[in-house]
């Protein structure tokens, strides 16, 4: 009492609130709002905000397969970062809906009630997202694009209330946010079940809910690509053993954290949909393969400097394409041996893939969807080793990541869990393991192979268990 009668002021909610300085009406916010104190004699019960039944009378989720309202949540006029994700959807409509149509008879026995859900990518959002969403028509990263664009079908695809958002002052409104710096408790109790959101999304999520943060802070779901391993998760103990970043210390639940790939068992691997060829489009792929064709991974010049050793051994064996995006009236710093495409539209650059015996990783960016999809379009992928493993310590990608694992190559998860003869790892500095391996590659046949973990059932499946079970 004696606090508010001096800080009242100190933040807008109390005023939001009722509260003018008086004693009486700061009874009326302790008893009401934060319950602190008995409801006062001349107080109505029907000035107490009611306590909302989040599941009780929830209807049954049901597996859809209409994407029209799906794609009603996914407007263009957020930029070209929701558009591309849209796209994505699109492209994947028919194979999604098979795989819905798989697991459904499993679905219908269970009979659960569907779940109201939030969706919140931080990293979009008019707050933080304006440079990140401008650089998708630059070759910019589209990794976190497509595993949100993949969450979000899993997720209303198994029938559950999605609503998604880019917009903080809509955040604000959706979840109860009284105005200010979030001195207050929510207007009403949160009214989703589940936040999906990520590392940015979450600041802002506790900015807005500061008091109410740790009432709610189970119901959040943190899209992580690289992980947070508990030693930086917990706040206490981050600070007293020198674990302490940026990013971590939100005292979560390590399986709150949802990862690209399936990087520790202390977090949950969301991961992301790759390609998956039928037979006819295997057929059609065998017949358009140009055995002596290599694609570079790198859609910015910056990813090639300091690799021209590397590419001009692979190009006595091989002709090199690259995808690389330039300026109008620039040239893109790539050695002239390249046939550059210029940065392609999704579908055309899955054609290229379509046509290339090899993709060739250039040691950045490191673990990203594109190594799967040149797989599943029956391409061999080489890839440096990193020799030291690349970490927080040695490497400014990592530093400040709330992760301590040790990066052994550019993508960890095709080297370890796919392998020969679709992932091969060498040492780009020598010249000689390089010819050698190219030519044990030329010698090589391998069919698009797409893992089930990244198929469209997988991730239904591990979506569905999550929102069952977590």
């Amino acid at each position: 009492l004696q606090f508010l009668r001096i800080h009242w002021r100190s933040d807008p909610c109390y005023e939001y609130y009722g509260v003018d300085g008086s004693g009486c009406s700061i009874l009326v916010y302790l008893s009401e709002r934060e319950h602190f104190c008995p409801l006062l004699p001349m107080r109505s019960q029907l000035a107490v905000t009611p306590q909302v039944e989040r599941t009780k009378n929830a209807p049954k989720a049901v597996i859809q397969t209409d994407f029209n309202p799906l794609y009603k949540l996914m407007s263009s006029r957020w930029g070209p970062a929701v558009t591309f994700m849209k796209s994505r959807i699109q492209r994947l409509s028919e194979r999604w809906r098979k795989a819905a149509g798989k697991i459904q008879p499993r679905e219908q026995a269970q009979q659960k009630s569907a779940s109201k859900v939030l969706v919140y990518p931080g990293v979009l959002s008019d707050r933080v997202g304006e440079g990140f969403s401008s650089m998708v028509e630059k070759g910019g990263p589209l990794g976190e694009l497509v595993q949100w664009a993949d969450i979000i079908t899993s997720i209303y695809l198994l029938g559950h209330r999605v609503k998604v958002i880019y917009s903080l002052a809509e955040l604000q409104s959706l979840i109860g946010a009284p105005p200010g710096k979030g001195s207050c408790p929510l207007r009403a109790p949160l009214p989703y079940d589940l936040v999906y959101t990520d590392y940015h999304g979450l600041a802002q999520l506790h900015g807005l809910t500061r008091v109410s943060f740790e009432e709610y802070k189970c119901r959040f779901r943190v899209v992580d690509s690289f992980g947070t391993e508990p030693a930086f998760n917990h706040w206490e103990y981050a600070n007293h053993h020198g674990y302490k970043t940026f990013w971590g210390s939100w005292n979560l639940q390590p399986q709150q954290y949802m990862t690209m790939f399936p990087h520790t068992p202390d977090n949950s691997f969301m991961g992301f949909v790759s390609e998956e060829l039928n037979m006819t489009q295997r057929d059609e792929l065998r017949a358009q393969k140009a055995p002596y064709m290599a694609l570079v991974y790198g859609k910015q010049d910056y990813m090639w400097q300091g690799k021209e050793g590397y590419l001009e051994t692979i190009s006595k064996l091989m002709e090199i394409h690259g995808t690389v995006y330039h300026e109008p009236g620039q040239v893109p710093r790539i050695p002239s041996f390249i046939v550059n495409h210029g940065l392609l539209p999704q579908t055309e650059l899955l054609q290229l893939l379509g046509k290339a015996k090899l993709f060739i990783g250039l040691g950045f960016p490191y673990e990203g969807p594109a190594p799967l999809e040149a797989i599943a379009h029956g391409c061999q992928f080489i890839q440096p080793r990193f020799l030291p493993p690349h970490n927080a310590q040695n490497n400014d990608f990592y530093r400040g990541k709330p992760t301590s694992r040790e990066i052994s190559s550019q993508h960890p998860y095709a080297e370890h869990f796919i392998g020969k003869p679709y992932v091969w790892t060498v040492d780009i500095t020598n010249a000689s393991e390089v010819l050698e391996t190219i030519r044990a590659i030329l010698q090589t046949e391998v069919e698009p192979y797409t893992p089930y973990e990244y198929s469209c059932e997988g991730m239904l499946e591990r979506v569905n268990a999550y929102m069952t079970y977590q």
